[in-house]
């Protein structure tokens, strides 16, 4: 509250405001006033109607989730999402090619300038709403699952669509429509977006990193993704680092954090608090949050300009007529001047559609004082009335008014952290503007993978946020041969090879396109170190020795595993080829993010039958590997009697009596109607039913295989005495097909 008061005081001032707001919050606009409809069931869980309200604050709603369908997979378990909408598609890679990049951008930043009456552009121009328009895009990526992000274009379906955060971002979309219907199939709507937002800051003289083209759009809402419930976000205000895994933003329907503060407490060392928070669970640290915040409000302006109430209904809740667009208002025009998007008002800068350095020069130069926008939202202005000639009117000529600051704004100055990092910012603009632009370039592309991946001509230098692997080298057929000999006769053991295979490839998640065998980081921090991967050390080197430079280390971990499936499929008297490519670079620690990887770490997962496995996260897994339901079960069943299982599970679903061949005894025998299932504590015993003698032990995700109607459908079609052949060549099959996700066209 600069100098007017001590820090003591200002923080005594806050706490004071923070208890009348409290006191009030029926009547102030928060984050629970937006109701809307209960979100779809994501992942592994059915449709549902119960509440939360019973439970303590923050409720942890994906925890209950898993419960729920864990107490009754039979009807709980929702098996469509590993049915994802794919329709009307194409090979978007080779269509792009077609797109001439640089004539698109020209006709954008005409576009850009082309004010239209239905929604007219702020200060002529609508650079910033695409700058919006691609920040939201991208902004909902998160680190825990790797979903969320631009990369399908989701922002046109509910639930993106309708987030309060996303106000009026159905007109930006719209004004991008004659570009889209133009470049037809060459153009996804998830790349167009990201491009606007590019074209629309490099039309207001900022220069960005780069562009990677590559988004293949969805054709229906996703339903794999948690986005929480009501419930999830309360009693957050003081502690955002309890918000549950694997949210992001602290707020329902928000893409990052309430700029008035934490439930509109206006407090800048609060909403500190939640930013990092927030911002660390997007992959971003300080220097790339106060980059990418200050860049962003470089640029427009908010829109409050009149009460709340005025402000009609999301998309969901239009009317026909009006094709998709949502909050219509009331007030005065409903547009331009009287545009109501968040509540808050006005600009940051008095140059908001040029990039120049009126951020942090505002944000240092005036001492700042709380007011309330038209719409009552808590925003800052300059004290004493200074800067009322700074801020020309976006839509009325000669009108002038003051600069204005959120609280998310002011944590920039108030914590000590972030205000290092802004005055570094205030006194080194180029190193400001590189910073936004590499931020810019991350949020962008995060949840893109490697840089391979990406096509056009603008794409920059690989990144080390995209997890490097340099090119390997095929190996010759001569030397395939060989190293298969090899393998199969050095007294590594089926089950190992398996395990160090699997560990190494199932790390793959097709949500961000992040882990998978390439690289071989099974055997660099952290990785090296997890429990899962005890047998790595071993295996990896023996299977160096065996390769003498013939092949790279990640190609010989999954031909290792290779070999095992085969030598497994022999030993159960079937004879199969694993299809296997090569061509994987190994990656170095020197090109690795450590920590960025320990969200990749193996969590409840029933491929290996880890105790707190849950039909809930088998799903959501097998999802994340992009398996279909017979490829998944096929996967389980198969690991199991090959000795897949982590150390903590033992025999745990290992439902043969010949272990480490390659059978359809794990079908054959669960559903066998001579043993009868038992619940014994947190496992479930197999006992003959004429003898009551224990022959197996089961897990919670073997008992829904065999519960469930859809897969027990599979297992009962994998146990018949004529599928012995197929269940083995589907195995091989949806082994390879991990083993190889990561490939991306490389080898």
């Amino acid at each position: 509250m600069g100098a007017m008061f001590s820090r003591g005081q200002e923080r005594l001032v806050f706490a004071v405001i923070a208890l009348f707001i409290m006191m009030r919050r029926s009547k102030q606009k928060t984050i629970e006033d937006s109701k809307t409809a209960a979100p779809a069931a994501p992942a592994g869980a059915a449709p549902s109607g119960t509440g939360a309200a019973a439970h303590p604050c923050p409720f942890l709603a994906y925890e209950a989730m898993q419960d729920k369908v864990s107490n009754k997979p039979q009807t709980e378990l929702n098996l469509q999402i590993l049915y994802q909408p794919n329709y009307l598609g194409s090979d978007y890679a080779a269509d792009f090619k077609n797109l001439n990049l640089a004539t698109v951008k020209q006709d954008l930043a005409k576009v850009l300038k082309t004010s239209q009456d239905w929604w007219p552009a702020d200060y002529g121009h609508y650079g910033p709403l695409m700058c919006r328009l691609a920040w939201h895009s991208a902004g909902t990526y998160r680190i825990y699952d790797g979903r969320g992000g631009a990369n399908a274009g989701n922002q046109r379906f509910v639930p993106h669509m309708a987030w309060p955060d996303n106000g009026n971002l159905d007109k930006a979309r719209r004004l991008l429509w004659p570009i889209k219907q133009g470049c037809g199939k060459s153009l996804s709507w998830g790349d167009l977006m990201i491009l606007a937002g590019n074209v629309g800051m490099e039309d207001m003289g900022f220069k960005t990193f780069g562009f990677g083209g590559g988004r293949v759009d969805i054709w229906a809402r996703e339903t794999d993704a948690f986005w929480g419930v009501h419930e999830s976000f309360k009693g957050l205000a003081s502690a955002p680092e309890k918000l549950e895994s694997p949210l992001a933003a602290p707020n329902m329907e928000l893409i990052y954090v309430n700029p008035e503060g934490p439930d509109a407490i206006p407090d800048p060392l609060m909403a500190a608090k939640h930013i990092r928070d927030s911002f660390g669970r997007m992959a971003m640290n300080d220097s790339e949050t106060v980059a990418l915040i200050a860049g962003g409000h470089t640029f427009g302006k908010a829109h409050g300009a009149g009460p709340g109430e005025n402000v009609g209904p999301d998309p969901r809740g239009a009317e026909v007529e009006d094709q998709g667009f949502g909050w219509k208002s009331t007030f005065g025009t409903g547009k331009g001047k009287d545009a109501i998007t968040s509540g808050l008002e006005g600009a940051w800068t008095a140059n908001p559609t040029k990039w120049d350095h009126g951020y942090f020069e505002n944000l240092f130069k005036f001492e700042w004082e709380l007011y309330k926008s038209p719409a009552g939202a808590q925003q800052w202005r300059p004290k004493a009335g200074a800067g009322v000639d700074l801020v020309p009117d976006a839509h009325v000529s000669g009108k002038t008014t003051h600069p204005i600051m959120f609280t998310t704004d002011l944590a920039l100055i108030k914590d000590p952290e972030y205000l290092k990092i802004s005055k570094r910012f205030k006194e080194q603009p180029a190193e400001f503007a590189d910073a936004f632009a590499r931020a810019w370039y991350k949020l962008c592309h995060r949840d893109m993978g490697p840089v391979q991946r990406l096509l056009g001509a603008e794409v920059a230098a690989e990144q080390i946020w995209q997890d490097p692997v340099p090119d390997g080298k095929a190996i010759s057929s001569a030397d395939l041969t060989a190293l298969k000999t090899e393998i199969g006769s050095s007294g590594l053991s089926i089950d190992k090879l398996v395990r160090v295979a699997w560990a190494s490839a199932s790390t793959f998640r097709k949500t961000d396109f992040r882990g998978g065998a390439n690289g071989a980081r099974i055997r660099l921090a952290p990785q090296k170190g997890w429990a899962t991967n005890a047998d790595a050390a071993e295996v990896i080197g023996k299977l160096e020795a065996i390769s003498k430079g013939r092949a790279s280390v990640a190609d010989m971990i999954v031909l290792g595993g290779c070999v095992a499936v085969e030598m497994a499929a022999k030993k159960g008297g079937v004879e199969v080829e694993v299809p296997f490519r090569s061509g994987r670079g190994d990656a170095t620690a020197e090109k690795t993010d450590a920590e960025s990887f320990n969200v990749l770490k193996p969590d409840k997962d029933a491929f290996l039958n880890q105790s707190a496995a849950n039909p809930y996260m088998m799903v959501d897994h097998a999802h994340k590997l992009g398996l279909n339901t017979p490829e998944m079960t096929c996967l389980i069943a198969g690991l199991r009697v090959l000795g897949g299982n982590c150390a903590e599970a033992g025999d745990v679903g290992v439902l043969t009596s010949n272990p480490q061949a390659l059978t359809n005894d794990y079908f054959v025998n669960l559903t066998d109607m001579s043993t009868t299932w038992v619940k014994a504590g947190a496992l479930y015993e197999g006992k003959d039913r004429a003898t009551g003698a224990r022959k197996w032990r089961a897990s919670l995700c073997d008992m829904t295989l065999g519960s469930n109607a859809e897969l027990r459908a599979v297992c009962e079609h994998y146990a018949m005495k004529d599928s012995k052949k197929q269940f083995v060549q589907d195995f091989a099959n949806a082994w390879s097909k991990v083993m190889h996700a990561d490939s991306y066209g490389r080898f």
